[in-house]
This record gives structure tokens, sequence and C-alpha cells, in this order.
């Protein structure tokens, strides 16, 4: 199946990921992970048109859930979000794929994070000081989606709750409460889903 994605994007070997250990849902130990992944001897740039349908390798994805006290960031995913097989779908991730452009060609943890925080900066008009801070990974091979991407999750905690899209795809954004987004769990895409359960359901400080 063909893709409309000329961009590189940074990925890591799936046999690496077995080797050090996959798991399936969320694992605090993004450290270790990380450390051992995101090195030049393996991390790379690949087409995406070539790796969005091949498990054998796992596409980085910074995933930041905004976070003001008792409420996280939620939106629903509009057509002009890269990944159309999530479109409509709910989220309290904000991130994206690592392009080579944007990391200035290095496969490193440094360029990774470089990365991430110009993908923020494209979505989101951030208007509070906060705190990020790197809380876990995300490995789903229950879907299609999943099998080929690689969650890296931060959270990032605001003073205040302002945050203003700067993109369409980010509809209908709005603070939610934790409890609620408990009880609208079904309505979120796999990976948020995973977050409401891993660090936001009774434990509201990863």
């Amino acid at each position: 199946m063909s893709h409309p994605h000329p961009a590189r994007v940074l990925v890591v070997p799936s046999a690496e990921l077995d080797r050090l250990g996959r798991f399936q849902g969320f694992s605090a130990e993004a450290d270790r992970y990380l450390h051992a992944l995101l090195v030049p001897e393996l991390a790379r740039f690949l087409p995406r048109s070539e790796v969005e349908d091949d498990p054998s390798f796992k596409q980085i994805i910074p995933y930041v859930v905004f976070r003001c006290d008792d409420a996280v960031f939620s939106y629903t995913r509009g057509k002009s979000q890269g990944e159309a097989r999530l479109h409509r779908l709910k989220s309290i991730g904000v991130g994206g794929h690592v392009d080579e452009s944007d990391a200035d060609g290095r496969a490193t943890f440094d360029a990774y994070e470089m990365a991430m925080r110009r993908e923020i900066d494209e979505e989101i008009a951030l208007g509070s000081a906060g705190e990020i801070r790197l809380v876990g990974l995300i490995n789903d091979d229950s879907t299609p989606v999943g099998q080929v991407h690689l969650g890296v999750v931060h959270v990032y905690d605001l003073k205040t709750a302002d945050i203003v899209p700067r993109e369409e795809g980010l509809a209908e954004a709005e603070f939610i409460l934790v409890s609620d987004l408990i009880r609208q769990r079904d309505q979120f895409e796999t990976w948020s889903q995973i977050c409401i359960e891993a660090f936001l359901t009774g434990n509201p400080t990863p």
C-alpha cells in the first residue's frame, strides 16, 4: 500500500525492541529503552511511505500530555492530522513524527527532543509556564497503527490552562477533568486510553 508521505522520519528496528524486552501498553522505563534505541548505530531516518506498513521498524512519536491541576488538554483529531487512521478520534497527546529536517539529520536523543519541541510549537500556542517531564513509553501491537509506532510520553504540567491550537486538526480543544476522561475513555484513541489507565487513574503525579 502506498502513502503520500515524502518525509523521512525517525525509526528504530523492532528487533532491538524485542532484545530490550517488548511490552504491550505503557512502560515507565523510558530512559532505559531510549538510551539504547536512540543511538547512531540503530536509529535512522527512512521515507515514511516505506515504513507506514512495515512492522520491522518502529517510528518514534513524541506524545505530550498537557495537564493543569486535575484537568488534561483534549481534542478531536481532524483531517490535517498526519495519521488518517486516527481521524475523528479524541486524543490527549500532542506530537507527531520526528522528521529528518526537524532533527538536522541527527538520529540522537538530543535531536529527538529538539524535534519534539518544534512539533509542539507548530501545533499549539502555549500561554502558560510549566514543566515538562519524560514519564514513559507506549507500545501497542494490537492495532495496525500501533504496530509501526512507538510513543514517547511526556507530561507537561502547566500553571494555567492556556493552550490555543494552531492547526485545524486539533478540533474541539478543551481541558477535561481527569474524572470525566475516565468516563469518556472509549471515545479516545488507543494511546490516550493507555495513558488514562497508566498514570491518570488514581495516580495524578507519575
